[in-house]
C-alpha cells in the first residue's frame, strides 16, 4: 500500500494560501513529487534547493540517533526571516518537506499533512 504523493502535496498547497511549496524526498535528496505553487518567487535556485534537502535529510539522521531515548521524530520546523520550513518524516526512506510564509500557523499545517500521511484513503 503505497500513498500518492502526487495528490497529497496537490492538497497540501491547495490547503492554504500560506504555503509556498509542498514535496517529497526520498533518502537520496530527490524531489519525487510536488512542488513550488504557482505565481511564487522563487526564494532558492536548483542546487542551494538540493542543498536544502540534503539539511533537511541530514536533521532527520541526526535526530534519529536520539530516537531511542526520545522517541521518533514527528516534524522539525526551522523558522527564518522570509520562510518557515517543515520536515515530516513519511517513513526511513522519505521526508515530506514544506514551506511557509513566516506567519503561517504551521502547527496547523503539520497536523494537515500528517492527516494526509496517516489517512488510510491516502494510499
Amino acid at each position: 500500500m503505497s500513498l500518492n504523493y502526487d495528490e497529497i502535496t496537490k492538497k497540501v498547497l491547495d490547503s492554504d494560501p500560506q504555503i509556498r511549496f509542498a514535496g517529497v524526498a526520498n533518502s537520496k535528496g530527490e524531489m519525487i513529487a510536488g512542488g513550488q505553487k504557482d505565481n511564487i518567487e522563487k526564494m532558492l535556485d536548483e542546487n542551494e534547493t538540493k542543498m536544502s534537502i540534503h539539511y533537511a535529510l541530514q536533521k532527520r539522521d541526526l535526530y534519529t540517533n536520539l530516537a531511542y531515548k526520545i522517541g521518533n521524530e514527528r516534524s522539525s520546523i526551522t523558522e527564518y526571516e522570509k520562510v518557515t520550513l517543515i520536515s515530516i518524516p513519511i517513513n526511513s526512506q522519505e521526508l515530506f518537506l514544506t514551506s511557509t510564509e513566516p506567519r503561517a500557523d504551521y502547527l496547523q499545517v503539520i497536523d494537515y499533512i500528517r492527516s494526509l500521511i496517516d489517512s488510510p484513503e491516502s494510499s
